[in-house]
């Protein structure tokens, strides 16, 4: 309570209020507010480990963060190749407006009159989200991708009921998908009917039409990716669409790969009924780390009246779903960021950004095909905006993974393309338009050394275990170790290229066993040694 007290006495001094109608003996007798049960009340230490104890100035704990912060390779020190992710540039003036007090300190149930500057953002959002994608309305209140391919699906299962076809719950997914799609569709109630692709990575048409036929009584909807998740721009994409509105189904389109698509073609341009846009791919918001993104939806005309709506703040129609967010606009404090950077580029910008994405990648697959096989292109052997190279027959021949490449790419200062996604033994890459011809020069220079080095061991002019790919990457406390047992020379492990040494990025740990990390709990706790010296003895 007396905390309490110097609480109360500091806001009111601070705003002027008068304490005297306050009677803080009164509020003393009170019954207790933070009684808890006997059974919930924690009988065991918590935050022992001494990082939670250690810092007590600010600046001791700026030191700290920024500790963490230099472990930690972003676009800041090189370009970050993940497909299927779109690690683009998040420009400042775009992320600033996030700052504002006067967006950032809204109460999400504020109001809709105290609200008007983020009613007239929202509203300006839509309307541009609409003429990108062709689509007549959208909802931005799915908090991530995943979560708009949820509201999608239910969106068009709603669509469904509406028309009595409430048995309608077969979800056709080609069996390159992201792993969301298929989780999304079981989550809304549907049945998931797997598709072929071809060996071009383009869904198979022939099962396609086998299993839409199969399916035609009960089909709810086609998941497809555009571009595909293979990083091709399937030719037969509206033969595909018509296909499953020939059998009453909804085309729903993934829009993880939108980069691919701004200002030349559109969802709607495909035939697609509804899509999820990844905010945090194609519109600048900040990617990776676990969030905060957005996913909103876009939908056609039919689809608008079951939109999402909520049960505090009046929206959507009365033939809405129920809310798929606790905040009716999601995290609305983070589409500013979007919002600017449409209002910035402009049609012609963003249509610009597209093409430069294309090209980037392209420009890698010229580079690199002759030494890295590219696993799938389109009709004409161009990539869309992220190709694929297949390393699996590295294995064979020098008895390199895919895994390999990837730590060996960070003591070139890289981070990794995306591993093993959507093939084993793959490495996918995403250039985007944010990187120049520097960068991306830098980038093959690097994987062309890497090619070498592979060569080397399967020539045997390298050992077949200790070389500078298996024990990548190393790290400083490696490199500048007393003892140096390698069949290379230090400089060989870490500064393979000259430019290396100027832009050097240190990892820092080494090699972990990551297969016995996805199988087991791995606590980052204080060393063994300690909990040895403190168990009792059993002698």
């Amino acid at each position: 309570m007396n905390d309490i007290q110097i609480i109360i006495v500091c806001f009111a001094r601070a705003t002027g209020r008068d304490l005297s109608r306050i009677n803080f003996d009164e509020l003393a007798r009170l019954p207790d507010l933070t009684h808890l049960p006997t059974t919930l009340r924690r009988e065991s230490a918590y935050l022992t480990h001494p990082v939670f104890n250690r810092y007590h100035s600010e600046h001791e704990m700026l030191r700290y963060l920024k500790h963490l912060e230099n472990k930690d390779l972003s676009l800041t020190h090189s370009m970050i190749a993940l497909g299927s992710c779109t690690m683009k540039l998040n420009a400042t003036t775009e992320m600033i407006p996030v700052t504002w007090a006067e967006f950032g300190a809204l109460h999400p149930f504020a109001p809709l009159d105290q609200t008007q500057g983020y009613q007239r953002i929202f509203k300006e959002l839509e309307n541009a989200l609409c003429e990108i994608t062709g689509f007549a309305d959208v909802s931005l209140q799915p908090n991530a991708g995943a979560q708009g391919e949820y509201a999608g699906l239910m969106v068009i299962r709603a669509y469904h009921r509406s028309r009595n076809d409430a048995h309608r719950d077969i979800a056709l997914i080609p069996s390159s998908a992201h792993g969301t799609n298929p989780a999304s569709a079981v989550m809304a109630g549907m049945h998931v009917v797997v598709v072929a692709v071809d060996e071009r990575g383009n869904i198979d048409m022939n099962d396609l039409r086998a299993k839409a036929e199969q399916h035609k009584d009960n089909l709810a909807a086609l998941m497809v990716t555009y571009p595909s998740t293979h990083g091709v721009f399937e030719s037969t994409i509206k033969e595909i669409c018509d296909l499953v509105h020939g059998y009453g189904g909804q085309v729903y389109m993934d829009g993880a790969n939108m980069n691919a698509q701004v200002g030349l073609t559109s969802p709607a341009m495909i035939g697609a009924d509804v899509c999820h846009l990844n905010l945090h791919k194609t519109f600048c918001i900040p990617h990776g780390g676990g969030g905060p993104g957005m996913g909103p939806i876009c939908v056609a005309a039919h689809l608008a009246p079951f939109l999402p709506g909520h049960a505090v703040v009046s929206i959507g129609s009365d033939s809405a779903i129920h809310a798929v967010s606790a905040a009716p606009w999601g995290s609305a404090s983070i589409l500013l960021i979007s919002y600017a950077y449409i209002r910035l580029m402009g049609g012609a910008g963003l249509t610009r950004a597209t093409e430069v994405a294309i090209l980037n990648a392209n420009y890698i697959k010229a580079r690199l095909e002759k030494h890295y096989p590219v696993l799938f292109s389109g009709e004409n052997g161009r990539a869309a905006h992220e190709l694929i190279f297949d390393l699996r027959e590295f294995k064979r021949t020098a008895g390199i993974e895919a895994e390999d490449v990837a730590k060996r790419l960070m003591d070139y200062g890289f981070h990794a393309p995306t591993l093993s996604f959507p093939v084993p033994g793959t490495i996918m890459v995403e250039p985007t338009e944010s990187e120049s011809l520097e960068e991306l020069d830098r980038f093959c220079e690097a994987m062309l050394a890497i090619r070498r080095e592979i060569e080397a061991v399967a020539s045997g002019k390298a050992d077949k275990t200790d070389n500078v790919l298996k024990n990548a990457p190393h790290t400083s406390h490696v490199v500048s170790a007393d003892t140096w047992s390698h069949n290379y020379t230090r400089q060989e492990a870490a500064y393979p290229l000259a430019w290396v040494r100027e832009r050097k990025f240190w990892p820092t740990v080494g090699r972990i066993n990551s297969t016995y990390g996805d199988r087991n709990l791995v606590c980052a706790c204080p060393p063994m040694e300690m909990y040895m010296e403190a168990a009792p003895s059993l002698a």
